[in-house]
């Protein structure tokens, strides 16, 4: 392997220690602790883990955690109005929906239910239009860690060639605004993408995000190129062909170890954001 790595947990580190002194600052200033309120939904074993993480980190950064946990029959009305009671309710700064949520539930009306102020996971269109126009908000916390990783390792942005692989609306799609934001020349790709190879050949970084183990080969990599991982698939798989497209990046992330450690360093680091922006209203 040639390739350095993009360590995720050595970056994320950093940033939740700066986290945790800003939460004892915030603490001595206002004699409370930013609170994180998160939403699960349902019996998925994996939501549940990763919503431990999050209440875990929290508690080693000083934020303090309200955990709502709502069973998988759950409609959407009645999680809207749960998340409304969190939006209007003085004592939580921010608030994280673990997704996926059960099929009955309308996604997308859940998320729209978060107040924009509290929405530290940066999931709402509101927050979207923030990262499009560049205007003050939250940006959704994969895209956000992914950035903050490339400029922890000096990588350009500005001029180069990013090539971004999925479109969703919460890592795909946003990852492309913040990339836009810093003039990047950004190409969005997906499942009806014609030639996909020759797209990813042209790129100076490549970001995959498509949920698909290994779809990015590695012979497709420009030599010299840096490649973003955020794909996770089970058996610690990404959606990157890990050890060919090594062999020819500059920069590349783990999985795991890369991407995911810095989404959770974001989320903690907005909801101090979200606590300091209450506090000043």
């Amino acid at each position: 392997m040639t390739a350095t790595l993009l360590d995720g947990q050595a970056v994320s580190r950093r940033l939740l220690d700066e986290t945790a002194e800003r939460v004892a600052r915030f603490r001595d200033r206002h004699g409370r602790r930013p609170c994180l309120a998160t939403v699960l939904v349902g019996d998925d074993p994996a939501s549940h883990t990763y919503v431990r993480m999050k209440v875990n980190r929290s508690a080693q950064v000083g934020i303090e955690s309200r955990r709502v946990d709502l069973p998988a029959s759950t409609s959407t009305e009645q999680l809207v109005k749960v998340l409304h009671d969190l939006s209007t309710d003085p004592q939580v700064d921010g608030i994280l929906l673990q997704h996926p949520t059960p099929a009955q539930v309308d996604e997308r009306a859940a998320f729209e239910a978060i107040a924009p102020g509290k929405d530290v996971d940066g999931v709402t269109g509101a927050s979207f239009a923030a990262m499009a126009f560049g205007s003050r908000g939250f940006a959704s916390c994969t895209p956000a860690g992914i950035i903050r990783l490339l400029d922890a390792y000096d990588v350009p942005l500005r001029g180069r060639r990013a090539v971004v692989v999925g479109r969703s609306a919460i890592l795909g799609k946003p990852v492309g605004m913040l990339l836009l934001a810093r003039d990047a020349t950004v190409t969005y790709c997906h499942s009806r993408t014609v030639d996909l190879a020759a797209h990813v050949a042209e790129a100076d970084i490549v970001v995959a995000a498509v949920g698909v183990p290994e779809l990015i080969r590695g012979e497709w990599i420009r030599p010299g190129a840096v490649v973003v991982d955020a794909g996770y698939n089970p058996g610690n798989v990404g959606d990157v062909e890990f050890d060919a497209a090594a062999a020819r990046a500059s920069l590349i992330t783990p999985v795991p170890g890369g991407v995911g450690p810095m989404t959770i360093a974001v989320l903690l680091a907005q909801t101090v954001d979200a606590a300091e922006r209450h506090e000043a209203s």
